[in-house]
């Protein structure tokens, strides 16, 4: 069985649905909320994921802008290619040009690109009746509720599985303790590239959000495998 992955409390997620349906009132968001969620006792191998990863101007999430989302459905088995999509937005303001060096996407890349508004509509949807799952959580969950606390006065909460999270717990049980750091060991690096190649996965470019929502579809479907932890509940690793 897997421990739970940070040292928060559990969260009630379907009463928090439940009461977020009945308190949003854009329409697209209270669609997403009554969608409902999977119980949490299901087994990780009958859960339909989807994987997603973000582009950003910067990691302050007050003040950059979500440019680039790339989503990818998946289970334990099989990553659902043909049903990715992805979404460039118009930031609110100007690319800097160390964003640019970073994620390779120009101003005129994003010139006729439709803003957050425009897209929220199809990202939420495609949020729905599947656990989401990112490398890192901070990224998503906060740029993507701050969006709409900045426009509409709303919420968006939701669970998540964090490959990023899930492999800091590995790491810790490998190499964490006294006694590992008296044998000189130290806890290697979570970065998802350095994570996916302990498990044999291909390297990819980074920093391309659909790209990078792949990498971590398959990373989390490594992860699941070589621990064996296809039986165990969803509610034990999302957080």
């Amino acid at each position: 069985m897997i421990k739970r992955l940070l040292e928060v409390p559990s969260i009630d997620w379907a009463g928090k649905f439940e009461k977020r349906a009945a308190m949003s009132a854009h329409p697209a968001l209270k669609a997403f909320y009554q969608s409902g969620l999977p119980d949490g006792d299901t087994p990780l191998k009958d859960i339909r994921f989807m994987a997603m990863d973000f582009e950003t101007t910067g990691l302050d999430y007050k003040d950059d802008s979500i440019i680039s989302i790339g989503v990818v459905p998946f289970d334990l088995n099989r990553i659902y290619l043909r049903e990715a999509q992805e979404w460039k937005v118009r930031p609110r303001k100007q690319l800097s040009e160390d964003s640019v060096v970073i994620h390779g996407i120009t101003h005129s890349d994003l010139i006729d690109a439709p803003d957050f508004e425009d897209v929220i509509p199809e990202v939420l949807k495609s949020m729905q009746d599947v656990v989401t799952v990112v490398h890192y959580h901070h990224i998503e969950r906060r740029f993507l509720d701050h969006e709409f606390r900045s426009r509409y006065g709303d919420r968006v909460e939701f669970p998540l599985v964090d490959t990023m999270a899930i492999e800091s717990n590995i790491q810790q049980r490998l190499n964490g303790g006294l006694i590992n750091r008296l044998k000189g060991k130290t806890t290697e690096s979570l970065r998802l590239a350095k994570s996916r190649e302990r498990y044999g996965l291909p390297t990819y470019s980074p920093h391309h959000a659909l790209t990078d929502a792949i990498a971590t579809a398959e990373l989390l479907q490594a992860q699941i495998h070589y621990n064996q932890w296809q039986e165990s509940r969803i509610k034990e690793i999302w957080i």
